[in-house]
This record gives structure tokens, C-alpha cells and sequence, in this order.
């Protein structure tokens, strides 16, 4: 599941940074060259302050935790240290390769460029620091400070330019999948949702004339409507005024329910016709957005209509955007339909499609409107469960496994065709790389495999990823 980073061509800035850093290491002397070296005993002190000053910045929580930087990232980052200052001409290339990796992981995860730079900074800065205390020849000296100043110029250019890449395609594939979600049956979303907040608004009137208020209304943004917006809705319509305004309607709603100092839920009458009014703003603005429907880019799977991995790095990356501000729990499960080669050579690869059909309707029958079903090719599906942690979502997939156990698909003259799926569960663990959890919940579902099919595996929280 990773993204290539290849460019193709003779016109690969690869090339060009190659060239440049080779004519580099020959233009440094000897000297200089064993003093760039020599800093690799300083590997850990520098790894020491760069960590002790990005984990000052409140936004480096979302990427990095001193659990992280312990048992982790000190140890890659002396490494990449090592690999930069004993660079030679044989190396080069794989060490661009790396660090253009590393531009791809930073686009992933929304990693901030200046953070980046500032760390780059402080660790010129130090190296800097050391060549000047070890008491060279002023010109040696000059000549390793100007090797280590091009070394890292070139490998932040080399992040650089991966990063630019995948942000913008990225940026690119974002915006599709707002156009592509928009014009996805948007007249029947349009009234499902309409319809899901009236019968809130409903509920709430029954528990008021019902109870006098005495029964304990569920929030509104828990309701189905209130997870289906912010999960689905907001990246469907992207981040503006009007959905802005949705959320500070809603949290209002909220607040009437539940006054400060209040530990649940009650519903007061006084504030009833305040909230109603503030459900008919929700309504008005809901028709804004949803008529703004643009041209569709492809996105979905031709054969069962859900949507294709192009936009799962998407609706990943919003949902750890939500994990990380909000705290909101969420679990993929990915499905595997067991044996399905002997289902195409036994009863052809019509039978197959039906079985694929058969398996995305029942997935997508099975889950709400706020969760992802997405096709990821060949017999192998990804569900996103949002506001679930892994219990939550083992429990759901075991909920998915016997309804595809006890659902055959029907076939041409009345045979019934019965299918099983191994499933695996990770739950999403605070790292910023959605890869990571991809990784995890195939390991898990590969475990289901092995342990016999037609079973559930939930991914453990420090499962390293494949």
C-alpha cells in the first residue's frame, strides 16, 4: 500500500541532486571530509535537541510522542545522521532515495514544513557548533562546515521535492472526492439527511410532551445525523463558512440539552423553540451545500459502485485529524471473501462479480451512514468505522462475518452459492500515518487466514505494521 515515489525521465530532479551531491563530496579535502565524519559521535546529543525543541511546539503532539521518540525516532534519526555525514559517491543514491521517502511519509501525515526546517536548523547549528570546538585549520574547518551546510541543504531538497509531489496530489485527490461524493446520488443524501435530523428534532419533541422532561435526549452530535456530518459531510463539502457555522449550531444544541455543570443530557422546555430554530438554520444551510454539485472525477468501483482506494488516503487522513482534535475513536476493518479463485474457476467469473455485489451490499447495508465502504480491488474490501474503538469494531466485524456466512448469493437457475470472509480489525492508535494502520489490520487479517477463515482477528495496539 505505499505510494511511488518514482519520476521517470531524464529530467528526474534525482539526477540533478545526485550530480551536485557528488561534485560536493569531491570538491571537500581529506581533512574536511574525516571531520564531517567524526560528528557521527555526536549523533545522539544532536538527536537530544532536536527532539527537546520540537516537542516544545504544541503541533508536534499530533506527529510525535516522547513514547515515539524514546522507543523510535531517536534511534532512526541518529541512523539518517550517520547514513548523511559518511556519504559517499556509492551511497548517494539510496540516501536521496531515503530522504525522499521521508518527504512522502511527511506529506502523509501532514507534517508542517517549518517544523521541519526548524529542525534542520538546530541540527546545522550544532554540527556547526562541534567542527568549531574540535580546533581545525580554519580552512578545514571552512571546508567541513561548507560539506555539512550542502549535505543537508541537499537532502531537505530531496524531502522537498517528494513532499511538494504528494501534497499536491494529494490536495488534488481531496477535492476530487468532494466532487465525486457530491454528485454520488446527492438527491437521496440530500433527503436522508433531512430526514434523520426531523426525527431528532421528533424524538425531542416526544421526550418533552412525553415525559416533561424528564427522559435524557441523545446529543445531536451523536445522533446519526451529527456523525454522518462531521465524518462524512464536512469532507465531502470541505471546510467553510457554512459548515463551520453547522458545527457552532450544533454545539449550541448541545449546550441547551446540556447546561454548564450538568453531567447529561436533559432537555429543558424553554429552550425548545431556541433549538428548533436553530435546526431550521441547519436545514437552510444543508440546502446550500448540497446544491453546490460539481463535474465528477472516477472514484468508484465500476462493479459494485463503492468507492476505489483513490480516495482512502482521504477519508483516513480527516479521520486522524478528527482523532487528534476531537478524540473520536475510529477502526478500519479490512475483508477478504475466503477461496474466492476456486468461486471464478468452479462457476466462472460471472458468479464472481455476483459474489462481489453481493458482499458490497451487504456491507454497505450493514453499517451507518457516516461510515466508508471501499473496494480496494480484486475480493478485498476496507470498512471505516468512525466513532469506534477496537472492541467496538470487532464487534461489528463479527456482526458483518456471519451475515456474509448466512447470506448465499444467488445464482443463475436457482443455485445458492455460500461465501465466508476473514476480516481484520485495527483500531486507529494516535500515529499520524495512516499507512501504519492499513499495515496493521492486513496483518491481522492475514492472521485470520492462517487461523482457519471465516473469523475475525483485532490487530494489537503495538502491532508493527507490514
Amino acid at each position: 500500500m505505499n505510494e511511488s515515489t518514482d519520476l521517470a525521465g531524464d529530467d528526474d530532479p534525482s539526477t540533478r541532486l545526485s550530480t551536485s551531491w557528488r561534485e560536493c563530496l569531491a570538491a571537500t579535502p581529506p581533512a574536511a571530509t574525516a571531520l564531517v565524519a567524526d560528528l557521527v559521535r555526536h549523533a545522539g546529543a544532536f538527536a537530544d535537541r532536536f527532539y527537546a525543541v520540537l516537542l516544545e511546539d504544541p503541533r508536534a503532539a499530533h506527529f510525535l510522542s516522547r513514547d515515539q521518540v524514546r522507543t523510535r525516532l531517536h534511534a532512526s534519526l541518529q541512523r539518517w545522521l550517520g547514513d548523511l555525514l559518511r556519504a559517499g559517491p556509492a551511497t548517494i543514491d539510496a540516501l536521496i532515495a531515503a530522504n525522499r521517502q521521508v518527504g512522502v511519509v511527511h506529506a502523509r501525515i501532514g507534517m508542517p514544513v517549518d517544523l521541519v526546517s526548524r529542525g534542520t536548523r538546530l541540527l546545522r547549528d550544532g554540527m556547526v557548533a562541534r567542527i568549531a570546538e574540535a580546533g581545525a585549520a580554519p580552512e578545514t574547518a571552512f571546508a567541513a562546515i561548507r560539506a555539512v551546510n550542502a549535505s543537508i541543504d541537499l537532502a531537505l531538497e530531496s524531502m522537498t521535492l517528494a513532499y511538494a509531489d504528494a501534497h499536491d496530489r494529494s490536495a488534488r485527490t481531496d477535492a476530487a472526492y468532494r466532487l465525486f461524493s457530491l454528485a454520488q446520488n446527492v438527491g437521496t443524501e440530500r433527503e436522508r439527511q433531512r430526514a434523520l435530523l426531523l426525527d431528532w428534532e421528533n424524538a425531542l419533541l416526544y421526550a418533552l410532551a412525553g415525559a416533561r422532561g424528564a427522559l435524557r435526549p441523545r446529543r445531536l452530535s451523536e445522533s446519526e445525523f451529527g456523525l454522518w456530518f462531521l465524518h462524512k459531510g464536512i469532507p465531502i463539502v470541505g471546510d467553510n463558512s457554512e459548515t463551520r457555522h453547522i458545527l457552532a449550531l450544533i454545539a449550541q444544541i448541545d449546550a441547551m440539552l446540556a447546561p454548564a455543570g450538568a453531567s447529561e443530557a436533559r432537555l429543558e422546555p424553554a429552550a425548545f423553540e431556541a433549538i428548533r430554530a436553530r435546526l431550521a438554520s441547519i436545514r437552510d444551510l444543508l440546502g446550500q451545500l448540497f446544491g453546490r454539485v460539481g463535474a465528477l472525477e472516477a472514484g468508484s468501483d465500476a462493479l459494485t459502485n463503492l468507492l476505489n482506494r483513490r480516495f482512502l488516503p482521504t477519508v483516513l487522513r480527516h479521520e486522524i485529524e478528527l482523532a487528534a482534535s476531537h478524540g473520536h475513536a475510529f477502526s478500519v476493518v479490512l475483508l477478504d471473501i475466503d477461496h474466492f479463485k476456486q468461486i471464478n474457476d468452479r462457476h466462472g467469473h460471472g458468479a464472481g462479480d455476483r459474489a462481489l455485489q453481493h458482499v458490497a451490499a451487504l456491507l454497505t447495508q450493514s453499517v451507518r451512514s457516516s461510515d466508508y465502504v471501499f473496494r480496494l480491488g480484486g475480493e478485498e474490501f476496507l470498512v471505516t468505522l468512525v466513532a469506534a474503538d477496537g472492541h467496538r469494531a470487532r464487534d461489528i466485524a463479527e456482526t458483518l462475518r456471519r451475515r456474509i456466512a448466512d447470506s448465499p448469493v444467488e445464482l443463475d437457475g436457482g443455485h445458492r452459492l455460500s461465501l465466508t470472509a476473514s476480516l481484520g480489525v485495527a483500531a486507529h492508535d494516535g500515529h499520524p500515518d495512516y499507512e501504519r494502520l492499513l499495515g496493521r489490520a492486513d496483518k491481522a487479517m492475514y492472521a485470520a487466514k492462517r487461523n482457519g477463515r471465516n473469523r475475525v482477528e483485532l490487530a494489537a495496539a503495538d502491532a508493527p505494521a507490514t
